[in-house]
């Protein structure tokens, strides 16, 4: 595994020679972000060496180099996902070799269901912490103890510091920020009645099929995050409407702004 990331890492060197201080995920719909960046370098996912390709539609499927609020950033332009046949390895290889090319913090978006009662359809959520629902681990294996240990502690997996700073960024930019647990599952059914009322009970304010495993990661190398879902539908009794792939591209392209506004001024000011 690590003989891999290197060989990338080293392959995106040579291709740009550049040192991104942060990663950033774009999830579903999200791709807008990349906007914002003065690019410097895109480089499609099938020409990097070792990359997986993402199959889903919304994920455009390129690694950006350039400067976010003038700061060094690469960012992931479509994910991979659990559901789409990949192992845990293949979904989080990505953040390993982020963190090989430097990165010091870590950035993830995704669309989401909101199970919270309080929440409303476009809502931006600032996850605090998360349930992993997921059938696997990305950790389960020999541990290369150059990555990070053998068990690492979950009991801060998204930074307080972080989290602050884009709560005071919202807050002067007058945008409406949620803050909820994130419940990861493997997907790609949306979930039933039953299995939202689930979620609520067991402590879930929204529901996803991504962000889990690349934050698991993340924490075994050390990486500090900041994560934000955009809730793109509502699983709450009385509110469940059928839900589509398109519906929910939609509506995260119109509160995207919001986001980017967030992601952009919370990179600028590390």
């Amino acid at each position: 595994m690590l003989q891999l990331i290197t060989e990338t890492a080293d392959f995106l060197k040579s291709k740009t020679g550049l040192s991104p201080e942060t990663g950033i995920i774009l999830g579903t719909g999200l791709g807008g972000l990349v906007h914002e960046i003065a690019i410097e370098h895109s480089i499609e996912y099938k020409d990097i060496p070792n990359f997986p390709v993402s199959t889903v539609e919304g994920h455009s499927g390129r690694l950006i180099f350039g400067k976010l609020g003038g700061k060094n950033v690469v960012a992931m332009q479509g994910r991979f996902h659990f559901y789409e046949g990949y192992d845990m390895k293949q979904v989080t290889f990505p953040v390993r070799v982020m963190k090989y090319l430097g990165i010091k913090q870590l950035f993830v978006s995704n669309a989401s269901g909101g199970v919270n009662p309080a929440f409303e359809v476009g809502d931006l959520m600032i996850i605090t912490d998360h349930i992993n629902l997921f059938p696997t681990n990305p950790l389960i294996g020999k541990n290369e103890a150059a990555l990070g240990p053998r068990f690492p502690d979950m009991s801060d997996a998204y930074n307080l510091e972080l989290i602050a700073k884009a709560e005071a960024i919202a807050q002067k930019n007058n945008i409406n920020v949620q803050k909820g647990v994130y419940v990861g599952l493997s997907g790609p059914t949306f979930e039933t009645p039953a299995e939202y009322k689930y979620i609520r009970i067991i402590g879930g304010d929204a529901v996803g099929m991504s962000t889990v495993p690349e934050v698991i990661v993340a924490r075994h190398m050390g990486i500090p995050v900041f994560a934000m879902s955009i809730i793109t539908d509502i699983g709450v009794e009385g509110r469940i409407e059928k839900v589509t792939h398109e519906e929910v591209q939609k509506v995260a392209q119109i509160a995207e702004k919001k986001m980017t506004l967030i992601m952009k001024e919370l990179v600028a000011s590390l």
